[in-house]
């Protein structure tokens, strides 16, 4: 296993894993204005993705509680986000987790989307590191430009 997929899968086990420890005891079920200080998004965010069917909190009246899960699939979404898979991606990865196949699956998916979403970062950064390079060499040039016309005797 390279050290890319072994990150991806121990990263994947350990958020869906992981539950909140407060001193010693160990937090089962969240608000949703726990979520909302500890992943630092709004209240909107979260409900939005609740209407998408990524986060499925139960109800208790009007209060959301949501559980480790919601809260570990939210911590799998941001990340998600941050290396820009789109919603509808991230949820497809996610819903693998129901297969209840030992997470193979889910993992594989993950490891080949993963490694599809690096190229595509790496051919952006590639793309981005030309167009710096250009830009650099227009704004040398402008400048030599202005400093020749500027000691022109007027």
């Amino acid at each position: 296993m390279s050290d890319e997929t072994g990150f991806a899968v121990n990263a994947l086990s350990s958020v869906m894993l992981s539950g909140t420890e407060v001193g010693n005891e160990r937090r089962d079920m969240f608000s949703i204005g726990d979520l909302s200080r500890e992943f630092g998004v709004t209240l909107r965010t979260l409900r939005f993705y609740e209407d998408k069917s990524l986060l499925d909190p139960q109800r208790d009246g009007l209060s959301r509680i949501y559980s480790r899960r919601d809260r570990a699939r939210l911590k799998l979404i941001l990340m998600g986000k941050r290396i820009g898979f789109s919603l509808v991606e991230i949820k497809e990865m996610l819903d693998l987790y129901d297969l209840r196949d030992g997470q193979v699956t889910q993992m594989q998916v993950a490891e080949h989307r993963f490694r599809d979403q690096l190229a595509n970062l790496q051919r952006q950064r590639s793309d981005i590191d030309q167009a710096i390079d250009e830009l650099t060499q227009t704004i040398d040039k402008l400048t030599a430009h202005i400093q020749k016309t500027s000691e022109r005797p007027t």
